[in-house]
């Protein structure tokens, strides 16, 4: 293995989260009755004419404008003509010559380092309708699902340079990332708004020529891009080893298997007679229209990553886990706006508020518990109110009821008694009902203050504030 380098590159399909399909009115929602989605234009019915969803263009230029591309304000649709049963028009509009986008990059975080992955480009296209396999009696037969003929995609295609199965899951997930942060599309693997393909070779290490490509398809999730990429770079390695040669084709993952299979050889441009639609005119965008997109980038996860560890002195593994997710940044932003704790803060969203989002598979804005709240409770632990301990009682709560923490701490009586005077009284008991404890601890027996503690801490019927009773214990205990 150690001979050999992989070479890949990754095609990622994006569907855009548009209302409308990208060449007519239809909805482009997911889950509806199959085939109540389609008319006439996205069935290809003679005679009907595509007509371009302008949002559908904002959010490509949004993709491009967040990853660095240099934006083309002159593209051109091309048709790319094959026959396949889910693709009614028996060709699929695309930008082949001219796309939307050309150029770009985005920095992922490895083990040995950051490292680049540059874009060769982002072009427009439509998507092909859904294949559903019959199962039992009807396993004979196949049925086309036409919802998704023509929901408005990108395709991402990266420079081939990346080197490792991990590093393209991580460039992946980062892609991921960008995309939500932007609100182009909700990049649901499961669902297929989000489509990974592989071009994969190897070459023997420090060899500048490229090895023979082949495709990987069919991975629908970060763990079978990452498997896939690893069982076809251990495939060819064997091949080549044992003096064999890689066919270029493309391949199918298999995910029960685990293994790729062959499924055709690999097409090349010509097979698919790429010509300009003559339905579309040439695509052009204006200045005015690049700058405008541009301000509705928000701040993108590198930079926000960087101000947060610089601004409240995080970890780099506690920034990096806040910024995976915009809802996650925008709500420990809304709590720190409310109280400024960013440490205590960011530590409650992401240990407990994080572990309810996951089990709840529901929005961090949704999970039961507001910013104000979160805020709330970190104040009440800080200033004393209640212990750590409590606090986690009250945030359960406050998950499960909606109260706040305020008033479950209030209705509960779970307020702690932080009182010095009173406290030093109930010290002073406790120390007088145990004198030769006391002198025991005098003499050197430090471990018996958790003894006292909990006596204190007894007789305050557990409300007393454990951090202040360990001070005034030992002032007292001199």
């Amino acid at each position: 293995m150690n001979s050999y380098e992989a070479v890949i590159g990754l095609e990622v399909h994006v569907q855009l989260n548009t209302a409308a399909k990208i060449f007519c009115s239809c909805s482009a929602e997911f889950g509806a009755e199959a085939n109540s989605h389609v008319c006439p234009v996205c069935m290809g019915f003679p005679g009907t004419l595509p007509v371009l969803n302008g949002a559908a263009v904002d959010k490509a230029v949004q993709v491009g404008l967040a990853l660095g591309c240099e934006i083309q304000k002159f593209s051109i649709f091309d048709r790319k003509s094959y026959f396949y049963p889910d693709l009614p028009k028996a060709y699929q509009i695309t930008q082949m010559f001219y796309p939307i986008c050309l150029g770009g990059s985005l920095n992922i975080d490895t083990k040995s380092g950051s490292r680049r992955i540059n874009l060769t480009r982002i072009h427009m296209e439509e998507d092909a309708g859904k294949l559903i396999h019959g199962e039992g009696e009807s396993a004979a037969y196949s049925y086309v699902d036409f919802n998704r003929a023509s929901v408005p995609l990108v395709e991402i295609v990266s420079e081939p340079d990346i080197r490792s199965a991990e590093e393209a899951r991580l460039y992946l997930q980062k892609l991921r990332t960008i995309l939500r942060y932007i609100n182009v599309s909700d990049c649901n693997m499961e669902e297929g708004s989000l489509r990974c393909d592989a071009n994969i070779s190897i070459r023997p290490v420090g060899e500048a020529e490229l090895g023979t490509k082949v495709e990987i398809k069919n991975m629908n999730s970060f763990r079978n891009v990452q498997h896939a990429i690893e069982y076809e770079i251990a495939r060819q390695t064997e091949i080549l080893s044992e003096g064999g040669h890689i066919r270029q084709q493309t391949r199918l993952w298999d995910n029960d298997r685990g293994i790729t299979l062959a499924m055709r050889s690999k097409e090349n441009a010509h097979d698919y007679r790429y010509f300009p639609d003559p339905d579309l005119f040439p695509l052009k965008l204006t200045d005015e229209k690049i700058e405008r997109l541009k301000k509705t980038i928000p701040e993108l996860p590198d930079s926000r990553k960087a101000r947060f560890m610089q601004e409240y002195s995080l970890s780099a593994q506690d920034a990096d886990l806040l910024v995976s997710e915009k809802d996650y940044a925008d709500f420990y932003e809304d709590a720190l706006k409310i109280y400024s704790s960013p440490k205590n803060i960011a530590n409650w969203i992401m240990s407990e508020l994080l572990r309810v989002v996951n089990q709840k598979g529901l929005s961090i804005f949704n999970a039961g518990v507001a910013p104000a709240d979160i805020a709330q409770l970190v104040k009440l632990i800080e200033s004393g109110a209640i212990s750590g301990k409590q606090g986690k009682e009250v945030f359960a709560e406050a998950v499960e009821t909606g109260k706040t923490p305020e008033a479950i701490v209030s209705e509960k009586g779970l307020s702690q008694l932080s009182d010095k005077g009173e406290l030093y009284g109930i010290v002073q008991k406790v120390v007088k009902a145990n004198p030769s404890e006391a002198e025991r601890f005098k003499s050197g027996e430090e471990k018996l203050l958790g003894f006292f503690v909990g006596l204190v801490i007894k007789e305050s019927r557990g409300k007393a504030n454990p951090k202040l009773v360990n001070e005034i214990l030992k002032e007292t205990l001199k």
